[in-house]
């Protein structure tokens, strides 16, 4: 397994370290490839019985490494952006595989958590979030939009309402209004984060796992989470055609203010 993620068992808990501290661990192809094989470890071991995710470093995630979408390129074909439907599948079956994993899943926030990271982190079952922490998914400022089960999921937790004036504004909200907006369950000092996890893991380690994981199925079963994604998979493969979507990619990555004409 890549570097770019860890994993260390304690007792009943397994922990999927997101390891890239020097880009406030920015998603790469092979970190996200990392930990989709982390998951799978996880999906085969009998004595676990929850997992935490949190990140190294002074941030959760920062969201997509913008330069990474050079590598689309060369993994597709230059016409990758005809391509659409196979690189969203290819996308949403990581986090889909997260969400389907039947041991609970503990996302532990701290610093940032944007776009394709918090579109991680709501594919978990609950989310704790360090007090200062920034939570957001900003595609629209760069003529995309969430397309790894972010809205389908984000919809969900809070209802259209919410989830349209987050996606819509692409802003950032902090901890304290994810929580009672209901995105985290918790909000913790920073110092305590880790803490925090451990206690609410260890909580539901004490109960019957085969108990805990058909309530995760049924719960999960309640949301049309497929046709959700397949909606937002038809969408992005629109977006990612237009003029508007490579003068967002080319700002963010020259670190300028875009200019988006609708086309």
């Amino acid at each position: 397994m890549s570097d770019l993620v860890k994993t260390e068992v304690r007792g009943s808990i397994l922990e999927i370290v997101l390891n890239r501290p020097d880009k406030r661990n920015a998603i790469n192809g092979e970190l996200y490839a990392a930990f989709d094989a982390a998951v799978n470890v996880a999906a085969r071991m009998s004595d676990v019985r929850v997992v935490l995710v949190r990140g190294e470093g002074k941030a959760f995630s920062a969201g997509i490494d913008y330069t990474d979408f050079l590598r689309l390129s060369e993994e597709y074909g230059p016409d990758w952006q005809q391509r659409m439907r196979k690189i969203t599948d290819d996308f949403q079956r990581v986090l889909t595989n997260l969400e389907r994993l039947e041991l609970p899943t503990i996302a532990l926030l701290h610093g940032y958590c944007l776009g394709l990271a918090m579109e991680l982190a709501l594919a978990c079952d609950m989310r704790i979030d360090a007090e200062g922490t920034m939570l957001g998914l900003p595609e629209t400022l760069l003529g995309m939009i969430p397309v790894v089960g972010g809205k389908t999921r984000l919809v969900r937790l809070v209802g259209p309402g919410k989830a349209k004036e987050l996606i819509f504004s692409g802003r950032q909200i902090d901890a304290h209004l994810a929580e009672r907006w209901g995105i985290v369950n918790h909000v913790t000092p920073p110092e305590g984060l880790l803490a925090a996890g451990e206690t609410l893991a260890e909580e539901i380690s004490q109960a019957a796992p085969l108990a805990v994981g058909m309530a995760k199925r049924v719960i999960d079963g309640l949301a049309d989470i497929d046709r959700g994604l397949m909606l937002e998979g038809w969408a992005q493969s629109q977006l990612f055609s237009t003029e508007d979507f490579m003068e967002g990619i080319q700002a963010r990555m020259m670190r300028r203010k875009p200019e988006f004409k609708g086309r």
